[in-house]
């Protein structure tokens, strides 16, 4: 079970609390600490199994390593989404103040070209 356990206990705490359900059964409660505040919930899923003490020697470790290995894969899903959105933001950005600069050139460029020249200045009689 603390080998399953040991990939998601390298990115953050977990909680583990056991309880006697009725006189056969009893309930293993796996929950993930968040790491900050603004972070997806859908990482600290806590995650309950109940069964007899041999349903859970049997099956606790294939299942928790099935849980350690979603809850990772979603957490670089969603690195890797954030990381694609700023990226995007970015180049929006970029792109915009590029256009601004482009609009703002020819503006320039106009204003030059709709000029008047100026007269010569007249020439005084003395």
């Amino acid at each position: 079970m603390f080998i399953e356990l040991m990939p998601l206990l390298g990115e953050r705490a977990v909680m583990i609390t056991v309880s006697r359900v009725n006189q056969h059964s009893i309930r293993v409660n796996f929950i993930p600490s968040r790491k900050k505040e603004d972070e997806n919930p859908a990482l600290a899923t806590p995650l309950s199994f109940s069964g007899t003490p041999q349903e859970l020697d049997r099956e606790l470790g294939t299942s928790l390593a099935s849980y350690v290995e979603e809850n990772l894969r979603l957490q670089t899903t969603l690195v890797e989404a954030k990381a694609e959105m700023e990226a995007a933001a970015k180049a929006a950005h970029d792109q915009a103040k590029t256009k601004a600069a482009r609009r703002q050139r020819s503006r320039k460029m106009l204003r030059r070209r709709t000029r008047r020249p100026k007269a010569p200045p007249l020439a005084s009689k003395t």
